[in-house]
């Protein structure tokens, strides 16, 4: 049996922390990640406004989506490592500093060019705060308790979601759109207090750091070259074309450079050894469609509401509060229930059949579709999503030692959030497509042409404010029955999340914070590679996780 020997281990066993001091902890961390997800979802229901304002048109709404989505999943493992070696207190005061300096710049934007680069430093510091949340989670509470505050995170993160949208309406409508991304700087000098004053971790004495600088680079571009491709596929030139192949050459070469040297370095920016495993790999499957449902959801149902249902954005963030409603009941819930039956696979299985429910509701949508059955399948979605989030990181925390928790975190989100960045692109793509078309043939009936709409650049414009009634109409027309095959598209990818979770072969929660030796079912003795969890080392080939299995 192989070994994977970290040079980053903890001098002593971690200890156990009390309720009452998780608790504490996790007071300064939520406020840190509440006042970065307030922030995103604030912006959700004012950027159609701001597109418009900012003369933008659909592509560039989608890439000042995908901006901060590609930033954060870049940059997701590479603050998970970083929180193995470094403080991860400082790590998260610095990331919240930099999600402050990219609001701001966000505020002041004049251009879409200017929003794009203030959104993707947003992403850097979202990726940040992701990371180091469960980092620091995964470094003070054992797999068996922490699906409970994993529930309470959750719970954090929906609250967040449903109050964004509806201050960003309100906002936008009373106010101005800028100050959206104004409103996160005293929420964030408040928890940087918090912070302050609350996170106490012990110092954990470190060798010599060694920093992949390779692996970063190319674990970046390994990213960042599908979210290219869907961009301009389909565009600038057809799904199947040369531009396509080399596209795709290029992932392939990124993708095996990444993989041979993260293999080989000291300290890997992605712990694929670490993450060799049958319940590691069927996760970072699963992880793809919640991340299409959690980054999808938000993003093309406020586009539905508002450009397909012609609703001010202060409505359209009232109606997504059945899918929010449902996400935190169930992330909640779901957490308890994980915690009290020391099994993560059930909630996931229930959740992830939940979301394709909700999906495939979903994707039968059009102009014509009422608000009730929108609701309905919103809050199955919802429940779905609430279940799958965060249980798909605590079934592969429980397979790794505490010294690798920050890393093998930051991991699957990354894959999570690399699968919901391209899959929202790809979405986006079909989206633009599909309303150009619907347009066209809408205004082709009042014997109109085509480019009313494109101002002369082709591309679908956001700002209708000054055209008739009757054309307004058919934008919206066109809007609302484009919606529906996204959502199926994203059931698709929704329905490979539920095979991967049939195929993983669910795990008990182990109930102490690093990794303990596990006896042999042979002979009752210890094997080599177990006595070597002990001190930090963590076997790639077990599924099954060490320590105590919980009554």
């Amino acid at each position: 049996m192989s070994t994977y020997r970290s040079t980053t281990r903890p001098a002593t066993e971690p200890r156990e922390y009390s309720h009452r001091e998780i608790l504490q902890v996790m007071t300064g961390l939520l406020a840190a990640l509440f006042t970065a997800l307030i922030s995103t979802t604030i912006v959700s229901t004012a950027l159609p406004t701001i597109m418009a304002d900012l003369h933008g048109t659909q592509r560039q709404y989608t890439w000042v989506i995908t901006a901060s989505l590609l930033a954060m999943t870049i940059v997701t493992p590479i603050w998970g490592k970083l929180s193995d070696l470094f403080d991860k207190k400082l790590l998260a005061q610095i990331a919240i500093l930099m999600f402050v300096a990219g609001s701001v710049a966000a505020g002041f934007s004049t251009s879409i060019a200017m929003m794009m680069t203030a959104r993707a430093v947003q992403g850097v510091a979202m990726g940040g705060l992701m990371a180091l949340v469960q980092s620091i989670m995964g470094s003070i509470i054992a797999p068996r308790e922490r699906g409970r505050y994993a529930g309470y995170m959750g719970a954090v993160m929906a609250v967040a979601t449903v109050s964004g949208p509806l201050l960003g309406g309100v906002i936008t409508d009373a106010l101005d759109w800028r100050w959206c991304f104004f409103v996160s700087v005293p929420l964030a000098v408040i928890a940087l207090i918090l912070l302050q004053m609350k996170l106490h971790l012990p110092a954990v004495p470190r060798g010599k750091v060694k920093i992949d600088y390779l692996g970063s680079v190319l674990v970046s571009i390994t990213a960042a070259l599908p979210m290219l491709w869907v961009t301009f596929a389909g565009s600038d030139y057809d799904w199947i074309s040369w531009q396509s192949g080399l596209f795709l050459l290029a992932f392939l070469i990124a993708a095996a450079l990444t993989v041979f040297v993260e293999l080989r370095a000291p300290e890997p920016m992605i712990p694929i050894r670490v993450l060799r495993n049958k319940t590691a790999a069927w996760m970072i499957v699963a992880s793809v469609g919640a991340g299409v449902g959690m980054f999808g959801s938000g993003v093309f149902l406020t586009q539905y509401f508002q450009l397909g249902a012609g609703v001010s954005p202060t409505q359209a963030g009232l109606m997504t509060i059945p899918m929010i409603v449902a996400q935190m009941l169930s992330a909640t819930i779901g957490g308890q229930i994980v915690s009290r039956i020391g099994q993560w696979k059930p909630v996931m299985m229930i959740g992830s059949v939940i979301m394709l429910i909700g999906l495939i509701g979903l994707g039968t949508i059009d102009r014509d579709t009422s608000y009730l059955f929108v609701a309905i399948f919103m809050a199955l979605m919802g429940l779905g999503i609430g279940a799958l989030v965060q249980n798909v990181v605590l079934a592969v925390q429980n397979t790794v030692d505490v010294s690798e928790v920050g890393a093998a975190s930051a991991a699957i989100a990354f894959f999570r959030s690399l699968g919901g960045a391209i899959g929202v692109a790809v979405l986006g793509g079909v989206l633009t497509s599909r309303v150009g078309t619907n347009i066209a043939k809408g205004l082709g009936f009042m014997g109109i042409k085509p480019d009313a709409l494109s101002g002369g650049s082709g591309e679908t414009q956001l700002d209708i404010s000054g055209l008739p009634e009757s054309i307004q109409q058919v934008f919206h027309n066109a809007y609302a029955d484009a919606f529906g095959p996204i959502f199926m598209i994203a059931a698709m990818i929704a329905a490979v999340s539920v095979l991967a979770i049939v195929a993983v072969r669910g795990t008990p929660l182990r109930s102490t914070i690093g990794m303990k030796p596990a006896t042999n079912p042979e002979d009752g003795s210890a094997s080599d590679a177990d006595s070597g969890l002990v001190s930090g080392d963590c076997a790639v080939d077990r599924d099954t996780p060490t320590g105590p299995t919980p009554s």
